[in-house]
């Protein structure tokens, strides 16, 4: 049969994972962290899931109590902007994936464009064609990753339906600021193109700075669907529960796909997150996210420090983007089966980012680990870069 995605294969998150499973490899190549939830979210979960009633499905766009303490706290900490409607602007989803997939099928008609800005998760891409739009890729340029506006004014056109965008961002964990989200209601003004943001990193920004919203710009709150995770802010990607904010009209039209692709998320796991944000008004947890992983940026920097790699800067998030140009000539599809195989750590080659398989010569480390993961992977890493990169590997050395 003639397939939808003919150029699309398995994702390399899953291929990456595979390799670090198959040869033993520590896996810092996929985003997951390798602890457990609080241990109060587990036991709400597990103490629903063993109580009668609560089994069936929930409402379709998320149980109202989920829905009302997610607006509390939204309300909380995005300040300048009214807390969201809990009926008509917030919908529970599984995952943002879904969020984001279902966003794309309920406003992106075909030959409709969509801006993305690139390095991207590799998802953006194919979820736009499958609906027939036209993805136009604007690169975000190296090292910071931080827009070009100019270049994102020159792809927007009258064929533009939607501008999506990631803050903080994967890989690289740059951060909009304000100049940025007016740069973004600027080009936005006066048309009929939406915005989606893509926010699941929304709690770890580092270094005192401050996490803004799409939803805290008023040029932008009206015309924008802002997607979330829980899975990341409460370390349990497994449970695959996320949620888009978005104003009424735009939710609307948001849950005619949703109710249609999962009609609802599990309601065991929906009441455990209620009782869990209820039992947290200050919102100890999410104000507590940067320090912690601010503390693991900095072990696996200082980790790493000295042993030949081009740590960039990491403002946000849980990833560190790493150059290897004095270690290795090689691709950086190549060195990163290098690393699983040989060494022994799995990352993630940064040209899956970008849809034309441009190679920046960076590779992405998850550092959303335990400390002894990351000691045992640094020593790796150290070892290596005497064993395996002297000479250097690729064109270079084999000449």
């Amino acid at each position: 049969m003639n397939s939808k995605l003919p150029d699309v294969g398995t994702s390399v998150f899953t291929r990456m994972t595979l390799l670090a499973q198959e040869t033993g490899a520590l896996n810092l190549a996929q985003g997951f962290p390798d602890y457990d939830p609080p241990r109060a979210l587990r036991e709400a979960l597990a103490r629903h899931a063993l109580a009668p009633g609560g089994h069936q499905y929930a409402a379709m766009p998320g149980l109202p109590r989920l829905r009302a303490a997610i607006a509390a706290q939204v309300g909380r900490l995005r300040p300048g902007a009214p807390a969201p409607d809990p009926d008509a602007e917030i919908t529970v989803t599984a995952g943002a994936t879904e969020a984001l997939y279902a966003v794309l099928a309920a406003v992106v008609r075909p030959g409709d464009e969509v801006l993305v800005l690139e390095p991207a998760y590799d998802l953006y891409g194919p979820a736009i064609r499958l609906q027939g739009g036209v993805p136009r890729y604007v690169r975000l340029p190296a090292p910071d990753f931080r827009p070009d506006w100019d270049a994102v004014r020159a792809a927007f056109s009258a064929r533009t339906r939607l501008v999506l965008v990631n803050s903080p961002h994967n890989p690289s964990g740059a951060v909009f600021s304000a100049a940025d989200w007016d740069a973004l209601a600027a080009l936005v003004d006066g048309t009929d193109a939406l915005v989606l943001s893509d926010e699941v990193y929304e709690h770890l920004v580092f270094d005192g700075a401050p996490a803004r919203s799409a939803r805290q710009h008023p040029g932008l709150r009206g015309r924008s669907f802002v997607l979330s995770s829980f899975g990341k802010t409460y370390h349990a990607t497994g449970w695959k529960v996320g949620y888009c904010v978005a104003p009424p009209a735009l939710t609307r039209e948001l849950r005619r796909v949703h109710q249609f692709v999962t009609f609802s998320v599990s309601t065991p796991t929906q009441l455990a997150l209620a009782d869990t944000l209820e039992a947290d008004p200050a919102d100890a947890h999410a104000r507590g996210l940067a320090g912690f992983y601010q503390a693991k940026r900095d072990l696996f920097r200082g980790l790493l420090a000295g042993a030949g790699w081009d740590l960039l800067p990491v403002p946000a998030g849980y990833f560190q983007l790493a150059g290897y140009a004095a270690l290795s000539g090689a691709p950086d599809g190549a060195f990163a089966e290098e690393l699983a195989r040989r060494w022994g750590v799995a990352v993630v080659p940064v040209s899956a980012f970008y849809h034309d398989g441009h190679d920046p010569g960076l590779v992405r480390f998850c550092f959303a680990k335990e400390a002894p993961t990351l000691e045992a992977a640094a020593e790796r890493l150290r070892a290596g870069t005497h064993k395996l990169f002297t000479p250097k590997i690729g064109p270079a050395a084999a000449g």
